[in-house]
């Protein structure tokens, strides 16, 4: 269990924030959002998905951004894979880690990947063979998603999900995350599994993966802190969503998220004033689309210092 006194922010925005939206956002742009993503300290963002291109359009220009995204320094880069397929393109890419969603919903699963659980965990580890044949340093992650429960199928139960955690280290995972896919999870909830996954995978449980949907999204946050969970997916205006699972709304805000970090005293290296214009970049751009967050309209308290909420993680740490 951690109890550092950082934080890691991963950013999903190019990713989960884009891959629900209709409207395709211009490469260019892309590239403009990751650098500044990167100029506000954002030092791990997953920054697209190998997926087929008529499935997600969207995400058709992966393999560039993560060619622009190697060239920033310091930078770990990752991408999302559905199967074999897009794991061979995502080591061919450079990219740092591979994260692969096993639903722990069997209906989620099936709509997703088109596969069973069971068959995923089996494609998991024909990529860990893959990724030691390569002599590949690609880290592998498996995000347990639909976790807490699941639009399709509805309760999901928890042995399930720790049965597949179990399974997926046994077939070379590097890492395991626990993903509210669709914002069913509570804090009382988040916290018995994520000390009972603790349990299984150790060190190797290393994010959380929340959505807001119903406005749990920061409360499941600090449950899963007080666990020991020290690494959080975000993505900025809280876009984003899954296509098979109707009605959830994008992951916990990225820049209400870094200031619950920094109001705590807690260092993330992220600078929220670079978010925060990010942001207004980001609503002009997809105007229409449905955004979240707090932080951006009642703005810092008088508590809290600007240089509060720009630290770098080194001034912060332990």
């Amino acid at each position: 269990m951690k109890t550092s006194n950082s934080v890691v922010v991963r950013d999903t925005t190019l990713r989960d924030g884009l891959q629900n939206i209709a409207r395709t956002v211009p490469t260019a742009n892309k590239l403009q959002w990751l650098q500044a993503l990167y100029d506000a300290g954002l030092r791990e963002i997953e920054v697209g998905s190998f997926v087929p291109p008529q499935r997600l359009p969207q995400l058709a220009d992966t393999a560039q951004i993560v060619a622009a995204a190697k060239q920033l320094p310091g930078l770990q880069v990752s991408v999302l894979v559905p199967n074999l397929k897009g794991a061979l393109a995502a080591i061919d890419s450079g990219a740092d880690l591979m994260v692969l969603p096993l639903s722990a919903s069997h209906a989620h699963s099936l709509a997703n990947l088109r596969k069973t659980p069971d068959q995923a965990v089996e494609d998991i580890a024909r990529i860990r063979e893959a990724i030691d044949a390569a002599g590949s340093s690609c880290q592998l992650e498996v995000g347990m998603s639909t976790a807490f429960g699941c639009t399709l199928q509805g309760a999901v139960e928890s042995d399930e999900v720790l049965r597949l955690v179990e399974a997926v280290l046994h077939v070379g995972a590097d890492h395991v995350s626990l993903a509210d896919t669709v914002g069913y999870a509570n804090p009382l909830q988040v916290k018995q599994l994520f000390e009972r996954t603790f349990a299984i995978a150790g060190e190797r449980l290393s994010c959380a993966h929340f959505h807001d949907t119903r406005g749990l999204g920061l409360a499941n946050v600090m449950a899963a802190l007080e666990t020991g969970i020290r690494r959080f997916d975000v993505c900025v205006a809280g876009i984003g969503g899954c296509p098979h699972a109707p009605g959830a709304s994008g992951n916990v805000n990225a820049e209400d998220l870094v200031f619950l970090m920094h109001s705590m005293g807690l260092a993330t290296g992220v600078a929220l004033d670079g978010l925060l214009q990010l942001r207004t970049h980001i609503t002009q751009e997809l105007a229409g689309e449905n955004f979240q967050g707090a932080i951006w309209r009642a703005g810092l308290p008088k508590t809290m210092l600007p240089t509060d909420a720009t630290a770098p993680l080194a001034a912060l740490a332990d």
